[in-house]
């Protein structure tokens, strides 16, 4: 008889005991746990710290001074002995013609004759670089010309101006024949022309303070000159002025200002002018600065690049994404009262309830409290909040009632630290559109390191928050 040989493995039964249960529960409540902290979105927050702004409003403004300009007397070769920015007085030589342009190369020839220049002029000189080095700007390299200019006619002053008046016998031997030119009347030497010279207040237009239309022009010693040709402008008075386009915001900002303190691009200068708004010839607004001292610095200038300084704001600084607005009702302050259950006093209002059958009794309702302005409590407004619109408070102590419904809108911002989103209410001094300087130490606001939501959009009131 044939024995049966074939096996058959021994299958162990699957014993489920407590431990597998458990180790599976806990598997599933992390795998649930992490899959949750993966999807769920996260809430950026902001540590509240204290700082500060200053709001420096940067603009463009048009120099306007009492400028006469002055043309040549007669055809020739000229040469300055002034140099820019140099006040002269009545009778002062200022510049000299020649018909042959022979006293030029002469003095290029005798450039030692008047002797190496005076220790205060290469201070000048050096003031001047300095000066010019320090408002440089690639946008406006046309400068490096008139600046080279300006230099030349004040290297003029200090050698040929000195030499002259010890060679009028070597000149006259020579055959050098010149005409010089004396100044009829005193103030300031500017080279640099441009045509607005005389242009008023009234006259200004949007078009003046467009840079890419402006031309000006700067005589150099040894040209040809046109009898009649303008040379230079005097400026007969320390009295100038700036002024400048103002924008929709600016009309309010600045709105009772009667001076406005300023600091030019480039300078190490802060100047204080008085302030007006005028109408230009095209019936905008402008804003005008006058000053009566400075005016030499910015002697060679048309457009003026300032900063407004406005005072410093300090508080507490917050994000501008992390302010939002809310509505509350308005509850008279004089219906606030205290209740509890007699171990601690909450802060509330007496509410009128209304039973089955209609009678009417008072509760206390405690409420939290959001801000007090001008004699108002704000209280919640929301779904889950105490009150609701048409809701009766009887004031303490008497029978007056006050029918909830009025609201108003606070900004604020989030507070988490509790772990949920609490609106609190902020009050801003200065902001520069990235951030806020609110308010510190008021009662219902924020203090120094709180953790506020940094995208107000991106919760709720009273949600949960994990960080």
């Amino acid at each position: 008889m044939a024995k049966n040989k074939k096996i058959i493995r021994y299958r162990k039964p699957l014993n489920i005991n407590v431990g597998m249960i458990i180790f599976a529960m806990i598997f599933v409540y992390l795998s649930f746990s992490v899959y949750t902290y993966i999807s769920r979105d996260k809430i950026q927050f902001y540590e509240v710290v204290e700082g500060s702004i200053v709001n420096d409003k940067n603009y463009t403004g048009f120099i306007l001074r009492e400028e006469a300009v002055k043309t040549a007397a007669q055809t020739g070769h000229v040469n300055f002995y002034i140099r820019e920015g140099k006040r002269v007085a009545a009778g002062a030589r200022v510049y000299s013609v020649d018909e042959t342009g022979q006293l030029a190369k002469f003095l290029q020839e005798n450039r030692d004759a008047g002797g190496a220049l005076p220790d205060d002029g290469l201070a000048a000189l050096k003031r001047q670089l300095s000066s010019f080095c320090l408002s440089y700007s690639d946008e406006r390299f046309g400068k490096v010309y008139d600046e080279k200019y300006s230099l030349q006619a004040s290297v003029a002053e200090y050698a040929n101006f000195q030499a002259l008046d010890g060679m009028e016998e070597l000149l006259e031997e020579r055959g050098i024949r010149f005409e010089q030119v004396y100044s009829d009347e005193s103030g300031i030497v500017s080279y640099a022309l441009d045509s607005y010279e005389g242009t008023t207040p009234s006259d200004v237009t949007e078009a003046l303070f467009d840079r890419s239309a402006y031309r000006r022009s700067v005589n150099r010693g040894g040209e040809m000159v046109e009898s009649g040709t303008p040379l230079y402008k005097l400026i007969t008075s320390e009295d100038w002025s700036v002024v400048f386009p103002l924008k929709e915001e600016d009309l309010a900002d600045f709105s009772g200002a009667d001076a406005l303190s300023i600091a030019p691009s480039g300078s190490t200068l802060t100047l204080r002018g008085r302030f007006s708004q005028i109408s230009g010839s095209d019936g905008k607004i402008y804003g005008r600065l006058d000053f009566d001292k400075y005016m030499v610095q910015f002697v060679s200038d048309r457009f003026l690049d300032f900063e407004v300084i406005t005072e410093e704001a300090a508080g507490l600084k917050i994000p501008v994404s992390s302010v939002t607005t809310k509505d509350f009702y308005t509850i008279p302050a004089g219906y606030l009262t205290q209740g509890g259950d007699g171990t601690y006093t909450e802060s509330g209002f007496n509410k009128e309830v209304y039973s089955e059958s209609g009678e009417p009794s008072v509760v206390f309702t405690t409420a939290e409290i959001y801000n007090l302005t001008d004699g108002y409590y704000y209280v919640d407004k929301s779904d889950t909040g105490p009150f609701k619109s048409g809701d009766y408070i009887i004031k303490p102590d008497s029978d007056e009632r006050f029918q909830v419904g009025p609201t108003a809108t606070l900004k604020g911002v989030y507070n988490i630290n509790k772990g949920y989103a609490v609106f609190k209410q902020i009050t801003e001094l200065a902001g520069n559109g990235e951030y806020y300087i609110i308010e510190k130490g008021t009662g219902y606001g924020l203090s120094v390191y709180d953790h506020i939501v940094l995208d107000a959009g991106s919760v709720q009131d009273g949600q949960i928050i994990y960080q």
